[in-house]
């Protein structure tokens, strides 16, 4: 498995995961601002630019994550965090390993399936997949994204280098992806984090999520679309995190 590290090898572990289409730059401001307290792991999912393997599903990247921190670090870290696919793979973390770590942050998680979306994503991408390497369609798709305007280059690098093949297989299971019961007898803290301007499935999910797992906090976050939290506001995310390592 591919990945960044930042901090110091002895420090308490913190794995944040990214979204769908990104990289491990997703979390790199974070990962800045918490490396002086904090070993941060950054690892490249299944599938995507610079990765080692191909996406097959959430479960499999689940099971190659949990492997990682079985071989690198003594089978738990201290906290885990995730965007959209990163988190929908948390979540499958935490239901099939429950002391896996002590604390996760799960932000923006589909855990109700779209059937319809579902459905569409291979033809769609048929027909749309020869559009990604072109810049002006790149930067339709990133403003699309809510992502600020500098984290371009690196987002439209990444994307010209996923497969087709690859980009079907990660939105199709991001679209189709059904929360486990186990995921009710983990021993973690967590924190669930929706935008107030995301759409309503993945508010019900976040709802879903916070009503599956015993003792979880769920916050709204106002104004925000959907990844924005982690990517555009690192300041504000960290806070949040600490405050809940800290338990408040």
């Amino acid at each position: 498995m591919k990945y960044v590290e930042y901090g110091q090898e002895n420090k308490e572990v913190i794995i944040f995961l990214h979204g769908g289409g990104l990289s491990w730059w997703n979390y790199r401001e974070v990962a800045e601002l918490l490396q002086d307290d904090y070993h941060v792991v950054l690892p490249i999912l299944n599938g995507h630019a610079g990765s080692d393997k191909d996406f097959v599903s959430i479960e499999e990247n689940a099971e190659d994550i949990i492997a990682f921190i079985d071989e690198k670090f003594g089978g738990s870290v201290f906290a885990i965090g995730g965007l959209s696919l990163g988190a929908q793979i948390v979540a499958e973390i935490l239901s099939k390993r429950k002391d896996i770590c002590r604390y996760a942050v799960i932000e923006s998680a589909l855990v109700i399936p779209m059937k319809v979306t579902h459905a569409l994503v291979k033809p769609m991408m048929d027909m749309s997949y020869g559009l990604i390497k072109k810049k002006w369609f790149a930067k339709m798709q990133f403003k699309s994204l809510k992502m600020k305007d500098e984290l371009f280059d690196e987002y439209y690098k990444d994307t010209c280098q996923i497969t087709k093949e690859n980009m079907v297989s990660f939105l199709s299971a991001n679209s189709n992806y059904i929360l486990k019961e186990a995921i009710a007898d983990t021993g973690a803290k967590v924190c669930i984090l929706v935008g107030q301007k995301e759409n309503k499935k993945m508010r019900d999910s976040a709802q879903k999520l916070h009503n599956a797992i015993p003792g979880t906090s769920l916050m709204m976050l106002k104004g925000k679309y959907h990844g924005e939290y982690s990517l555009n506001c690192a300041e504000e995310y960290v806070e949040t995190l600490i405050k809940l390592l800290q338990g408040e």
